[in-house]
């Protein structure tokens, strides 16, 4: 590829104290991908998705985001240049309706400073609101509070809401987490379909390697703070160190 990535990280380090949580990370990412990033606990998976969405600062290094630096920037100034992000619990206001959650997430997008609630109620905010819980299946749950929905749909909601400012890449982290077995293919087939309509580049933390191999295209493996392999997913999934660091499985042998 020759076009400039969409993100990219040049020699990107980050130290706490005497510990290592991200070495020399040189990772370059185009527009179309999904890529998957696995790692074990600890192993500076999320370190890394905090450093390119300003939830914290690198100690050297650099990150590109469209070709301009965004170091230094706060979270929701990277938001704001096309770069959301959803968490692995999802960051939803447990006093409002799913309705409300996404007119509050479509008010920041917008950078609208509303007084009340209610001057976010408008015909048209209400509108784009409902076609994006439309899109991820999840409109008849509009008008429950959020603690009361299943937990498959909160992390829907919570995407849905990161998708509504319109992104031109999203980060997820483990969006499967706590979500039950049944409900974790029917996530991210919803997930998937949406960004794909909407052309949106992914990069997402995953532990469920059926999850993994089933959904990206690439995948960064992470093993004490630095990329121990980048490829597609039978590549990396196969890798000796992979399998006996990251796997868990050991080098695959042979059959003699």
């Amino acid at each position: 590829m020759t076009a400039t990535p969409i993100l990219e990280s040049r020699l990107l380090n980050r130290s706490f104290g005497a510990v290592v949580a991200a070495k020399d990370i040189n990772i370059a990412i185009h527009a179309g991908e999904v890529v998957g990033v696995i790692g074990s606990n600890g192993a500076g998976k999320t370190t890394f998705i905090n450093m390119v969405t300003g939830y914290l600062p690198p100690s050297s290094g650099e990150i590109l985001f469209n070709g301009t630096s965004i170091l230094g920037k706060a979270p929701r100034q990277i938001t704001r240049m096309g770069m959301s992000r959803s968490f692995q619990v999802a960051q939803l206001f447990p006093g409002l309706t799913v309705l409300d959650n996404m007119l509050v997430a479509l008010a920041v997008a917008e950078s609208a400073r509303p007084s009340f609630l209610r001057s976010l109620r408008t015909d048209e905010r209400i509108a784009k609101a409902e076609a994006a819980l439309a899109e991820f299946g999840v409109l008849a749950f509009r008008d429950q509070p959020v603690t009361a929905v299943p937990q498959g749909t909160r992390k829907l909601v919570d995407i849905a809401m990161a998708l509504i400012a319109s992104p031109s890449m999203l980060l997820l982290d483990e969006p499967t987490s706590g979500v039950a077995i049944e409900e974790k293919f029917p996530l991210m087939d919803s997930v998937m379909a949406v960004v794909r309509r909407h052309g949106v580049t992914v990069l997402f933390v995953e532990h469920d390697m059926e999850i993994v191999s089933r959904y990206v295209s690439r995948i960064l493996a992470f093993y004490a703070g630095e990329v121990i392999a980048d490829g597609p997913p039978a590549r990396v999934l196969n890798d000796p160190k992979v399998r006996e660091l990251v796997v868990g499985h050991g080098p695959r042998r042979k059959a003699s």
